[in-house]
């Protein structure tokens, strides 16, 4: 089997769904004269509440964009596995770059060069695709900074494309009316650079900064298991991350927070190996300051990170099998097999990536999309096909996904779907037999995961079922302005479907 992050992560996330977060609190703290209404103690942080912008909003998109879109093999986890003897990567790179010693993983900035980049282009085509929030990876488990750090010196002003990546996201997002988010990954780093090549550029100690090397301890790295031992083990690395990787890590984040105030951050997971006392100082910091600026913020985590309510969990490549009391979101790929560009990609279908949206939504959630650009900053042409897709499927059906919110049932159909992370890619192609539910005052949709033929049949709503509007009196698909004829039966609605429709992918029925 071929070890991808995704593969990689699957021991792990076994035991995630059982810890999925309730909702945030309704309500915040209120300061006291001189004090910050955020305090470095779980109890306090637990008190910030979810906006309701985050919830209307469904749908955002971010990418993995950096020095590991100049491979543009196997995956974002290149720059680790190209280190060890006996991965592909480490194949290919030796036979594509040379030696170890001779280019390293630093040596693919000159080749990142961003010469087509446009933040207002990419900002236009994810809004147009349906985004309501959108932002770059920010710092990578690579440890490449895509802003102009003063606290990391590998970053994309000092070398590769020389822009602040972030810096200009920011502006072209809010500049198109949108919400900013930046992701973290770097606390990956302590642990993700070892080899049992000695010569590696790695252990070169003009290039400690970047790579932050661990001895290499002879068989541990060549696959990944929770029981690795060394510096890459999970959650219990050894040596733990040192009290310098660990001020790097909380002042990195300061950095972006106090520098570009981003609505929303999010966190990979992993952040368990740094001691608890740097996240709460992270944590109180983003939301005191966001406080203050009258801003309202989401911060996205995973696993068990962060204590159960501080935040807004994120089931990555997840789903659930039943409607959460929560708000919860996932992050997904657009390539089946990376989170960033490859030369040789393998890209889902807009319709798939449609069902996912609409049975999260359904479920409570919110999705994040993820992209790969070109190291040039140029966009595959299959990317935008799709976000066109996705987008004119949003423009047509978008009142039945945006400031919506669940029904009592979610929905219904025979497509099985497995709760927890990493499971999405498992869940077979949805049908027009599954049919998600959502709501918003005065009407209830019916989403129909498919094309059905002259009939959809609603199993679950009967002619007592309670509806947000009391009696139902009309039925209409949307993209389709006419009235369509439906009836009750024994066996639960009955909706008659015009021979005219405007998608194959998923059909919405407004019920008023």
């Amino acid at each position: 089997m071929s070890i991808t992050r995704r593969n990689a992560l699957r021991w792990l996330a076994a035991g995630s769904a059982a810890s999925l977060a309730p909702p945030f609190l309704t309500t915040g703290l209120s300061a006291l004269p001189g004090q910050e209404p955020y305090q470095p103690r779980w109890d306090s942080l637990q008190q910030h509440p979810c906006p309701d912008w985050y919830r209307d909003a469904k749908f955002g998109i971010y990418f993995h964009w950096g020095l590991y879109s100049v491979p543009a093999f196997a995956s974002e986890w290149y720059p680790h596995w190209m280190y060890l003897p006996g991965r592909p990567e480490y194949q290919h790179h030796i036979a594509t770059y040379g030696p170890l010693d001779r280019f390293g993983y630093k040596d693919f900035a000159a080749a990142f060069t961003a010469e087509h980049f446009s933040p207002d282009a990419w900002v236009a085509l994810f809004k147009e695709a349906g985004a309501r929030y959108i932002g770059p990876v920010a710092e990578h488990a690579d440890g490449f900074a895509m802003w102009d750090s003063h606290v990391n010196r590998w970053n994309a002003v000092r070398m590769g494309p020389r822009r602040d990546v972030v810096a200009e996201m920011e502006r072209a997002v809010r500049k198109q009316g949108l919400k900013f988010l930046t992701t973290f990954h770097h606390q990956w780093l302590w642990g993700w650079y070892t080899s049992p090549v000695l010569e590696a550029d790695i252990y070169q100690p003009q290039f400690s900064d970047f790579y932050w090397p661990q001895k290499y301890t002879a068989g541990a790295q060549q696959t990944y298991t929770p029981g690795n031992p060394g510096a890459f083990n999970f959650a219990h690395p050894d040596p733990p991350p040192s009290a310098r990787f660990c001020e790097i890590w909380r002042d990195k984040v300061f950095e972006v927070v106090d520098r570009y105030q981003p609505d929303i951050i999010y966190f990979d997971n992993r952040i368990v190996i740094i001691p608890e006392s740097y996240r709460l100082q992270m944590l109180a910091h983003y939301y005191n300051s966001s406080s203050r600026a009258g801003r309202e913020v989401v911060m996205t985590y995973k696993d068990t990170d962060f204590a159960t309510g501080s935040g807004l969990i994120d089931i990555e490549a997840g789903q659930l099998t039943e409607k959460a009391s929560f708000v919860w979101q996932t992050d997904d790929v657009m390539d089946w097999d990376s989170w960033c560009y490859l030369t040789h990609p393998n890209y889902k279908s807009a319709g798939r990536i449609l069902h996912q949206l609409i049975d999260v939504v359904s479920k409570n959630g919110n999705m994040l999309l993820d992209v790969g650009p070109r190291p040039d900053g140029t966009i595959p042409a299959e990317i935008e096909s799709r976000l066109h897709q996705i987008g004119a499927w949003l423009k047509v059906n978008g009142e039945a996904i945006y400031e919506t919110r669940p029904a009592d049932h979610f929905g219904e159909g025979p497509t099985q779907v497995k709760k927890g992370s990493y499971v999405a890619d498992h869940t077979q192609d949805f049908t027009a037999q599954d049919i998600r539910f959502t709501t918003r005052p005065g009407a209830f949709y019916v989403h129909v995961l498919g094309a059905p033929g002259a009939q959809v049949r609603v199993a679950s709503l009967k002619r007592d079922t309670p509806l947000p509007f009391g009696t139902l009196r009309n039925a209409e698909l949307l993209g389709s302005p006419p009235p369509i004829r439906w009836e009750w039966s024994p066996d639960g609605l009955v909706l008659h479907m015009p021979e005219s429709r405007p998608s194959e992918d998923a059909l919405v029925i407004k019920l008023t």
